[in-house]
């Protein structure tokens, strides 16, 4: 049996028509018989394939043939297509959903007006220039950063990215405007738009980090600036970097260390609950607790 492998990728480039292109990807995920989730808008494409990994090089190098993805960093990861239950390729208004696909201004270079793009080394040079003067700052779902987190980052009280604008707009981060802020992410994707409209509100000096924690990840595993584990949006629910990996997050019920999330026992119930190995053998402890999160 061939070897499988997952890959993640995005790409912010105009695109005149989302629907002809998301035919074309359609049809060249199923004849490499990928599965996972592809969304498309006219801001560009954001992926998750899992499958062969023959089939994926292949579809790297046909999706590499339009010319606006020439330049997509595609990034690779331990997984098979049976992690995601199907295909889906859909076109939206945004491939990220911040809901303010208006406000988000794309060329063929890129995000308009985004954070700066810091390599996992830059991000240490940063550091170590400028010391506790540099806030990390939280771009995913709160629940996310339970696991695993840069260290004294600061993480938004937000259960989707949808609610980034409001709480920018709270003013609770106003203090923050004239610092230098790190926003991170899982792949990259959101802090491309989290950065541009943090910059559009009045941050003065606002970064992302280049490939966010995927890459960085590789490139420093457990011996950097990052602690915990890497939650992820598929059955495989989280990653560790290296068998050093600190364990940060919280079982529910029973407060004891572990990075495990699981779907609740509850058929009728779209969440999630962070659990110790344990307490998942009691399936009471797996329905519906006041403190779960959502899982999109």
């Amino acid at each position: 049996m061939e070897l499988q492998k997952v890959i993640l990728y995005y790409g912010f480039t105009p695109l005149a028509d989302p629907e002809a292109v998301m035919l074309w990807q359609r049809t060249l995920c199923e004849s490499l018989n990928l599965k996972g989730r592809i969304l498309l808008s006219s801001h560009g494409i954001n992926g998750t394939l899992g499958g062969d990994m023959s089939a994926l090089k292949r579809y790297i190098r046909q999706t590499k043939l339009y010319p606006g993805f020439k330049g997509v960093d595609f990034k690779w990861s331990d997984g098979t297509g049976d992690d995601f239950p199907r295909l889906r390729v859909r076109v939206r208004d945004e491939i990220v959903s911040f809901g303010a696909p208006g406000e988000l201004v794309v060329d063929h270079n890129g995000v308009v007006g985004g954070g700066v793009h810091l390599k996992p080394e830059e991000v240490h040079q940063l550091v170590d220039e400028r010391g506790d003067e540099v806030v990390f700052f939280d771009g995913r779902n709160a629940f996310e950063a339970k696991i695993g987190r840069f260290k004294n980052a600061i993480v938004p009280d937000v259960n989707t990215t949808r609610d980034f604008v409001s709480e920018l707009e709270s003013g609770k981060y106003d203090h923050l405007k004239d610092r230098p802020i790190v926003t991170y992410c899982t792949g990259g994707i959101r802090c491309e738009v989290l950065s541009s409209v943090m910059k559009r509100r009045g941050f003065q000096e606002v970064y992302q980090v280049e490939g966010g924690i995927v890459r960085y990840g590789e490139r420093f595993g457990d011996k950097g600036l990052w602690e915990g584990s890497l939650y992820i949006f598929d059955a495989r629910m989280n990653h560790e970097f290296s068998e050093h990996a600190a364990t940060i997050g919280e079982c529910e019920r029973c407060a004891a260390p572990t990075s495990k999330y699981y779907n609740c026992a509850n058929l009728a119930c779209r969440k999630l609950i962070l659990l110790c190995e344990p307490c998942t053998a009691d399936n009471v402890s797996r329905n519906c607790a006041p403190s779960h999160v959502d899982a999109i």
